[in-house]
């Protein structure tokens, strides 16, 4: 292995600018991390519940208190807009309360069995590294974090490269509100070094990673050699379905920012708009307009819908897709320093071709008409990946049909939201292993024990 540089320089999206410096962390680190996160987590699983749950609480308030600091912060690391960090902050707080509200009520069972009495305990797993993107620094962190912590486990969370700052904020407020000293710690670093050295370490009883495939393979096989849990939130290439009865102003209306949210710098992003063949024009008319009325620019502004892509190397491979040759509807987008991509709409593209098939994660979708429902399903289902999608019809049993029929884990019908704190979240096929969020989010950082108490004498 190369060696590594030593910090991490970190970049504002927006100019191209170098900002800030944080020293990088390695191998020691993390050995001297999982040490001081396995000595908190023992007396943090011995709390009582009621007090685990007021310190989390506390920890949201805190984040609250801080939320348009940490959302300008995230602009600056990651090119959000203002409007979308400010969410992304108020969903940090928000999971906090949510996984708070778990913890008095993560229960076993009692088990009918003849000669004694069988209970289960949901036991913590002890120390868990959570591996956070750069596309949703601060919410994706928080969704192994915030479940972690109030199932009564220890944190070691490494950012990625290029976004490590709030993910040190955050810390620096858990501390504030009263989390002990090493039970959440922040380990900026390489992925090669300091991430591999997580999923390697013995002392850590499960990652969760959100990246892209290739990478999650990566994880996955390398927690394998540890019989460590794993769960993988990867890539998506999601479909956008709108059928001839749909309402297709709104359907319309709604596409743009279904794959230019954050620059479609989105796993979820519905970068395959399928259209029924009979309204496939009338669709396009009504979507021309919608595109050319997006503002890209400086994130910083509030009138701002779309911001740059994340670096130089995103900005190189979303080009390099060739999408200049091709047809299509496109947007407008600042010239200059930073790293700025135009909103893009692709028509009378091979459903086969690289930019129909492969992640772009960038603002690119493309149009491919379908004939029937069977052939939307067959076409919504023509891809590895599985993570989310949209429909749009007026007929509920169409949409409750093809709803069952996408092999996706997450789906809307005459929406695109696909990710809430209280619903479960995940992926078939090529974009994932496991569900995070949900009601079931605390359990999944826990073992269950089986306790028979003999009543025989």
């Amino acid at each position: 292995m190369t060696d590594q540089p030593t910090e991490l320089q970190v970049s504002n999206p927006a100019t191209g600018e170098v900002f800030a410096t944080v020293p990088a962390t390695g191998p020691a680190d993390v050995d001297a991390a999982v040490v001081r996160a396995a000595r908190a987590q023992t007396a943090w699983a011995a709390l009582a519940p009621g007090d685990r749950a007021r310190l989390l609480r506390r920890f949201a308030v805190t984040v609250d208190e801080h939320l348009e600091e940490l959302a300008r912060l995230e602009v600056r690391e990651a090119g959000h807009t203002l409007g979308n960090a400010r969410w992304e902050a108020g969903n940090v707080r928000d999971l906090l309360d949510y996984a708070a509200g778990g913890v008095e009520r993560l229960t076993g069972r009692q088990i009918p069995v003849p000669g004694g009495v069988d209970v289960t305990f949901l036991e913590p797993l002890g120390v868990v590294g959570v591996i956070a993107p750069w596309n949703f620094p601060m919410p994706i962190a928080a969704w192994g974090t915030a479940p972690a912590l109030a199932a009564g486990n220890a944190v070691l969370l490494k950012p990625a490269e290029t976004t490590p700052l709030t993910a040190l904020r955050l810390a620096g407020l858990a501390l504030t509100a009263g989390l002990p000293e090493g039970l959440f710690q922040v380990l900026p670093g390489h992925g090669p070094v300091t991430g591999n050295a997580l999923v390697e370490h013995p002392g850590v009883a499960k990652i969760v990673f959100t990246g892209s495939t290739a990478v999650g393979k990566q994880v996955w096989a390398g927690g394998a050699n540890h019989l460590k849990r794993v769960t993988l939130e990867l890539g998506g290439k999601s479909p956008n379905i709108v059928f001839a009865d749909a309402d297709l102003e709104a359907a319309a209306a709604a596409t743009p920012m279904s794959f230019l949210d954050n620059a479609g710098q989105d796993c979820c992003a519905r970068t395959r708009i399928l259209v029924e063949r009979s309204v496939h024009d009338r669709f396009l008319d009504l979507l021309a307009p919608a595109i050319e009325a997006v503002r890209v620019g400086d994130p910083a502004d509030e009138t701002v819908d779309m911001g740059p892509l994340i670096s130089r190397a995103q900005l190189d491979r979303v080009r390099s897709y060739g999408t200049d040759a091709l047809d299509g509807i496109r947007g407008k987008a600042p010239e200059g320093p930073g790293h700025w991509f135009p909103p893009t709409v692709l028509t009378g593209v091979d459903p086969h071709a690289r930019v129909a098939v492969e992640e772009v994660f960038g603002p690119v979708a493309v149009v491919l008409p379908f004939d029937d429902e069977a052939d939307a399903v067959r076409l919504a289902n023509a891809t590895e990946y599985g993570l989310s999608g949209s429909l749009w019809t007026r007929d509920v049993g169409r949409a409750l049909r093809v709803s069952r029929a996408v092999r996706a884990g997450n789906l809307s019908v005459n929406s695109h939201s696909s990710v809430r704190y209280c619903t479960p979240f995940g992926g078939f096929k090529q974009s994932g292993v496991g569900r995070e969020l949900g009601p079931d989010a605390l359990t999944a950082f826990t073992e269950t024990k089986n306790v028979f108490i003999s009543t025989e004498a």
